[in-house]
């Protein structure tokens, strides 16, 4: 009978080997067969293909690398989504927002009876998240479902597979921590993503934009002040005009990167209102009473930013109003920031048949076929970013064009529009009416670009201004500065 059960277990063992795995070779250890044909199915998948551990989804099996902690459901997503690749990715910045928010809500679920265990290990991995850690585990593009919905799924995996790395489990047993039971409770990816999206908008704007203004706006102050005493003639439509200072044409630049900071500043206190609590549509199911609140004070003190929940959870997943507004107040800086290079760079023309009023630094040699031509090469970059910034608002405008039809809890394209930052849809999609979003990622990307590329400006803008456009005294007597000045005062004697 003992011997009649061993060789039925044998059989079944046999049984689960695939049919294509090779046999023993020539001088194999029979021992080691054995070993084998004793593993469990997966662990004789993973043995005959290393670089990959088999995890399932609803729809089956996927194999997933050993090497990455995001799960099914994110390779599902690149086999999908196969657009754009690695420059597509979403912006680093709506990732490490989804760790602060991930690590806030485990704080919070800890409150309210999750685990300690489970939640503080939630919270490290959430924290490497945040820190940039494990930027490379999120290989997921802004064109995917639309409502970020993959993108929190590969959060969640990751945060999942290493916190299940810390408690010493197997990656991909979702055991202790399951990626939706334990990391995304009380969650959804209708209130998570328009969450991280305000998050990531809040901080670059706070770390790096106002920063980066704020240093152009002082070394233009600068030169205002060092041009005070430089008189020169004024043009309208490009022909002269009557006299003022270099340093009076310097302070009307200096307002205008004013009113930037202004009008950014003005718009922050709705990218501070977070949908985190909202859930799925808006009411909060699944959440218990307080989490919402709880949530956006933890985000608020893990940033240092007033983030509050917002009053109406219906309109901060139907809508992206506050990341428009702050879109709109980016557009007016860049309109700035063109003007002024314009105005820079036709100032320093020449310098023999030019104006010549300003000398731009040399910051590159110059042509090899035009001796002593130099061009305005930073000026030149502001014209083609600020193109770059406005192609993304005429982007997403036509989106909210093609998707403002019907009504809808959360609109359309949210993945992409944090990278462009422009205004994007508060539309609707015509086939998911009264359900979510679609649009988040598409307005994350687009954020999150439209703030890197001004900030780049601002930044290598503020140096050129510190260490060269000085002015040409030359290039203002040789436009008969002299005899100018002597008209227009005659004129006005003439007159009074």
């Amino acid at each position: 009978m003992d011997r009649a059960l061993r060789l039925l277990a044998r059989s079944r063992c046999l049984s689960r080997v695939p049919a294509s795995a090779p046999g023993p070779g020539p001088g194999s250890s029979p021992s080691g067969v054995s070993r084998l044909l004793l593993r469990p199915p997966n662990a004789a998948r993973m043995a005959s293909q290393n670089s990959f551990r088999i995890e399932y989804d609803t729809f089956g099996e996927l194999k997933v690398p050993n090497d990455k902690y995001y799960g099914a459901q994110t390779v599902r997503s690149t086999m999908n989504f196969k657009i754009g690749g690695v420059t597509e990715r979403m912006p680093i910045p709506v990732i490490k927002a989804f760790g602060i928010l991930k690590r806030a809500a485990a704080e919070v679920n800890q409150d309210y009876g999750l685990d300690p265990k489970i939640a503080n290990a939630i919270m490290k991995a959430a924290d490497e998240v945040a820190e940039g850690k494990l930027n490379d585990h999120f290989p997921l593009v802004v064109w995917q479902t639309g409502s970020g919905t993959q993108t929190n799924m590969n959060v969640n995996e990751v945060i999942s597979n290493r916190a299940i790395e810390m408690l010493g489990g197997e990656l991909g047993s979702k055991k202790p921590v399951h990626p939706n039971d334990h990391v995304n409770k009380s969650q959804s990816s209708n209130d998570t993503f328009p969450t991280a999206m305000h998050i990531a908008a809040a901080v670059e704007v706070h770390e790096a934009l106002l920063p980066g203004l704020q240093k152009l706006h002082d070394a233009l102050d600068a030169k205002s002040r060092e041009f005070a005493q430089i008189i020169k003639i004024g043009r309208t439509h490009t022909q002269d005009a009557v006299p003022l200072t270099l340093g009076q044409e310097f302070s009307g630049y200096v307002q205008q990167v004013k009113y930037a900071i202004t009008r950014i500043k003005a718009a922050m206190p709705r990218i501070y209102e977070l949908a985190a609590g909202g859930t799925a549509v808006g009411t909060g199911l699944n959440t218990r009473i307080g989490f919402a609140e709880k949530v956006a004070a933890k985000v608020a003190a893990l940033t240092g930013l007033p983030f509050v929940t917002a009053p109406n959870k219906f309109e901060a997943l139907a809508a992206h109003d506050a990341l428009v507004e702050l879109s709109g107040a980016m557009n007016t800086t860049a309109c700035s920031l063109m003007k002024i290079a314009n105005d820079i760079r036709f100032l320093g023309s020449g310098p023999r048949s030019g104006l010549g009023e300003l000398i731009l630094p040399e910051n590159e040699p110059g042509s090899s076929i035009m001796p002593g031509n130099h061009r305005a090469g930073q000026c030149h970059s502001w014209e083609w970013t600020r193109s770059r910034s406005f192609s993304s608002k005429t982007c997403l405008l036509e989106f909210s064009i093609i998707l403002g039809t019907g009504t809808c809890t959360a609109p359309p394209f949210q993945d992409v529009f944090v990278g462009h930052l422009r205004p994007g849809v508060q539309g609707t999609s015509p086939n998911k009416v009264g359900e979510k979003n679609s649009s988040s990622s598409i307005y994350s990307d687009s954020h999150t670009r439209k703030c890197m590329i001004i900030l780049s400006l601002t930044i290598q803008s503020q140096e050129s201004f510190r260490t060269g456009c000085e002015s040409d005294q030359h290039g203002l007597k040789k436009n008969d500065l002299n005899r100018c000045l002597l008209v227009h005062i005659l004129l006005w004697v003439l007159v009074c």
